[in-house]
């Protein structure tokens, strides 16, 4: 009898163990995913300014280095948009749409289509590739698209059902790692990503970045992105950057947005006979244009553009004409089509718009990096609030608090009356679009009858 007992005391205590586990498991999961994101993340950046630094090298060894983008930036982007096409399908561009799209796509499949870890893996080399071609591309729209993949492999592992509460906290996560940027990230969710509040989903987002955010600074330790400034406007000129940065950045921004989603939609119609190839021969085009832009510039348009960025931060002027080479860089960058983001190149255009203003005008050039940063990146994605927060930490600029808060919020009015579709929400539509075709074409041949015996 007292064997009896022992064993039935031991079954309930198994039972409350294994019971409990079930429990944790899908917390346990959710926290290795969250710290894998910000892990990744710092791999990535890491590798992304290897690959800025190799491309700076070669073409800088020699006299006639500065020749080499003529032939390596096309070979590059050509590469770039094959594998992707043939490879990684779904990893072309920013990877913020794709992040967007799934979170409004229901079906497992559908989503599985746009992140994976497949897809993850493809974003982060595909996006080394451009700026070791010397690509005017970012790696922070693709860490959003790797943060979110991650996240929805861990919402399966772990049996969640909150698919879409784990991309928007992925998404968070990549932001908040890639620029050391926590409030960014837990906002960019709120106002781009989602455009909604969800008190569930906004519980996952801030875990997420609390612990990705912990992982990175564990790595790299913490810092500004753009070093530390303190500039504030001291006189009436200084005043009048807020309101031609706000309403020049945001009217910049609306043109970059509303010529992309433009262009894209007829490049897409002109490939549609045969996308690879077309789509291989438009980015090898791009490719030589964005070389050719690199090279009369003296270089100052490949990559990121984080070192003319900063250096304008910190009052070093950038030409007058910067803003507009790089605008162009990044402009062709983005419609080849090759895997990479646009956050870090609209930062250097901002950075550059505001450094020829405050040339013009006789005013801080620090100050005026810092708006037209605020304002013109405002007008790109118009999410104000994602702006003047992301300015606010990367460059530490508290006494500009006020400037920033009415620079981002002219160029997000300003924007807005110009182009009316938001540029990442735009973009997601194709990939809605594309995913509900796949879907349909699935069933149709499911449903197809099967031939028998004799058809043949």
């Amino acid at each position: 009898m007292a064997d009896l007992y022992r064993k039935s005391k031991l079954l309930r205590r198994s039972r409350v163990f294994w019971g409990s586990f079930s429990l944790w498991r899908p917390r346990l999961v959710f926290w290795c995913g969250a710290l894998a994101t910000g892990v990744i993340s710092v791999g990535f950046a890491k590798l992304a300014d290897l690959a800025q630094h190799v491309f700076t090298h070669v073409t800088t060894a020699t006299e006639w280095s500065f020749l080499l983008p003529l032939l390596l930036t096309p070979a590059g982007f050509a590469l770039s948009a094959y594998l992707a096409a043939r490879f990684f399908p779904n990893s072309q561009g920013s990877g913020i749409p794709q992040a967007i799209a799934a979170r409004h796509l229901k079906d497992d499949e559908d989503r599985g289509r746009l992140l994976s870890l497949r897809i993850a893996f493809g974003k982060i080399m595909l996006t080394v590739l451009g700026l070791l071609s010397g690509a005017s591309i970012g790696r922070e729209g693709p860490t959003v698209q790797v943060g979110a993949s991650i996240m929805l492999a861990v919402a399966r592992f772990g049996g969640m059902a909150q698919a879409r509460g784990l991309i928007l906290a992925g998404s968070a996560a990549g932001i908040a790692a890639a620029f050391n940027t926590p409030l960014a990230g837990i906002v960019f969710a709120i106002e781009e990503m989602s455009r909604t509040y969800e008190a569930r989903a906004n519980g996952f987002v801030l875990a997420a970045v609390i612990l990705s955010g912990l992982a990175a600074l564990g790595i790299s330790g913490s810092y500004h992105y753009f070093g530390s400034t303190s500039v504030a406007p001291a006189d009436m000129r200084d005043w009048c950057l807020v309101l031609v940065c706000g309403i020049g950045g945001g009217a910049l921004g609306a043109a970059f947005s509303g010529l992309a989603l433009h262009f894209g939609q007829r490049i897409r119609r002109w490939a549609q006979p045969a996308p690879v190839k077309r789509m291989v021969l438009f980015a090898l085009a791009c490719g030589l244009a964005i070389a050719v832009i690199g090279v009369v510039s003296g270089g100052r348009t490949f990559g990121t553009g984080y070192t003319e960025a900063r250096g304008a931060v910190q009052g070093e002027a950038l030409p007058l004409l910067f803003f507009l080479e790089k605008f162009a860089a990044g402009f062709l960058s983005m419609l080849s089509g090759i895997p990479g983001g646009i956050f870090a190149p609209s930062l250097s255009v901002g950075a550059g718009l505001g450094s020829t203003v405050g040339s013009l005008l006789g005013t801080s050039v620090a100050l005026a990096a810092v708006l037209g940063m605020a304002g013109y990146f405002a007008g790109v994605v118009q999410a104000p609030m994602t702006a003047f927060v992301i300015i606010l930490e990367m460059t530490g600029d508290h006494d500009a608090v006020i400037p920033l808060m009415a620079v981002s919020m002219l160029g997000y009015l300003t924007s807005r009356i110009l182009s009316r579709e938001p540029l990442y929400h735009g973009l997601s539509r194709v990939f809605i679009a594309a995913a509900i075709r796949a879907r349909r074409a699935a069933e149709k041949g499911t449903q197809e009858p099967r031939p028998v015996s004799g058809d043949h």
